[in-house]
């Protein structure tokens, strides 16, 4: 992008300017836990190479330049786009005229959560600009909790999000499998990840789980054997309660009392969850509850599935192994080619708020002009978000004795003393970024 883009006036912070704010509503960082990344700060360079990234996504031609909002499908742990979705919502959606896109992660979902957290960067972004629109994210399981981890740590994904949805999605983690288990038997990084209240979890809903601008409709069953505890909104791994989004927590016999169906069938053909989530999608809110017809409890499945097609069971067996691999950790290597883990793996530096390196964000400095004698300089401190520059605020700018800090805009103006044919140095740093320094020449 352009200089007129990169000086709009969006904000970012690259270090610790708000977190003595944050910091009275984060036990974590006052327990000796190093302090998280503020909410504005910048993501990091994607480390994945782009090769694969671009491998990663597939897209139905209907996605560009879509007319109405394309929808991101985002697979549970141990499974397949394929396998979670080629026989439901990716032949239900397009029933519906919505145009939708499917995101493959390493090792069948069962390796580093993060990793997957920079392929949904790569994704959001890329639909959002194939689209020329918002997109929505809807995922299962893990994949109802993973697109939260590109929304916390790369806030220029939030402006490109209209909703989430998610189907048991474990966004507090799962007590179902504990770290000792894990300690004691070994386990696949995934695994880690999401056991309750783990460390990237609570990376993930540090400071707040929701943002201004996004819709989240957060659906479980209180027959849910995997992710759990899935009793009251109020206890419920998969609801979130924090921060500026507008949210809809509902388990699915708020709707049905009776309704049976548990983890596996919730995000695949259970006809409650269905109605609830095609609501959502053709709102620009969260499911408004009172439109869903009493008459989904009688339904079997929901309308989008055959029980008749082949596919159906073809798919569930083929998302044997992985599955099998998310329950028995000593077999994922066999079965999807993740590692088997004794510890979880520790947090990427961009997580905290003093990251400096390759894992933070990188500063880029401008000089506007030619510096004639004891004329001001003019810098610009931007960071380069995907294809997009944005400024950077509170920057401390030098030259030689001269000092400023950036403004709003990511400008600015020092007034050094200079001599003619001088050749200098104009510096930029912020905690939390790498710094970045700028060469030039007095006229």
């Amino acid at each position: 992008m352009g200089a007129g883009r990169a000086l709009s006036g969006k904000r970012f912070a690259c270090g610790a300017t708000v977190l003595a704010a944050l910091l009275l509503t984060a036990p974590a960082a006052l327990a000796g836990t190093p302090a998280y990344a503020p909410l504005n700060e910048p993501g990091p360079p994607l480390t994945v190479p782009m090769k694969l990234l671009k491998a990663s996504l597939y897209c139905e031609p209907s996605v560009a330049h879509a007319k109405v909002t394309p929808v991101l499908l985002n697979p549970a742990t141990g499974v397949t786009p394929k396998e979670n979705y080629s026989w439901n919502w990716e032949l239900g959606l397009p029933k519906l005229g919505i145009p939708w896109c499917a995101y493959t992660a390493p090792n069948d979902t069962v390796n580093n959560i993060e990793t997957s957290g920079e392929y949904l960067v790569y994704a959001i972004r890329t639909m959002y600009s194939l689209a020329g629109r918002k997109i929505d994210i809807m995922g299962h399981s893990q994949g109802g909790m993973s697109m939260r981890w590109p929304l916390r740590f790369w806030p220029d994904t939030r402006p490109m999000v209209k909703s989430v949805i998610g189907f048991s999605g474990s966004n507090h983690g799962t007590t179902m499998l504990t770290a000792r288990q894990c300690a004691a038997i070994g386990c696949p990084p995934a695994d880690w990840q999401q056991t309750y209240q783990s460390p990237f979890i609570r990376a993930l809903n540090s400071y707040a789980e929701t943002f201004a601008g996004i819709s989240y409709t957060e659906l479980w069953t209180h027959t849910d054997e995997v992710v759990e505890p899935n009793g009251s909104a109020a206890t419920a791994s998969a609801a979130l309660h924090t921060g500026a989004g507008r949210i809809t927590n509902v388990p699915t016999q708020q709707i049905c009392p009776l309704d049976v169906y548990e983890h596996l069938t919730i995000g695949t053909i259970d006809p409650v969850a269905y109605a609830i989530a095609v609501n959502a999608l053709t709102h620009s809110a969260p499911a408004d509850l009172s439109e869903i017809p009493k008459s989904v409890c009688s339904e079997l499945v929901s309308p989008q599935v055959s029980p008749a097609d082949l596919d159906t069971y073809l798919e569930v067996l083929e998302a044997a192994p992985g599955l099998t691999s998310v329950e028995l950790g000593p077999i994922a290597t066999l079965a999807t080619g993740a590692p088997v883990l004794y510890s979880e793996p520790p947090l990427a530096c961009y997580v905290y708020a003093t990251c400096t390196g390759a894992n933070a964000p990188r500063l880029l400095l401008r000089i506007a002009s030619k510096i004639a004698d004891r004329g001001a300089v003019h810098a610009y401190v931007l960071v380069r978000e995907g294809s997009a520059l944005d400024p950077v605020p509170d920057v401390t700018v030098t030259l030689g004795s001269a000092r400023a800090v950036t403004n709003n805009s990511g400008v600015a103006t020092l007034y050094p003393v200079l001599r003619a044919r001088q050749h200098l140095t104009v510096r930029a740093r912020r905690k939390g970024c790498d710094s970045a320094s700028a060469h030039v020449r007095v006229s």
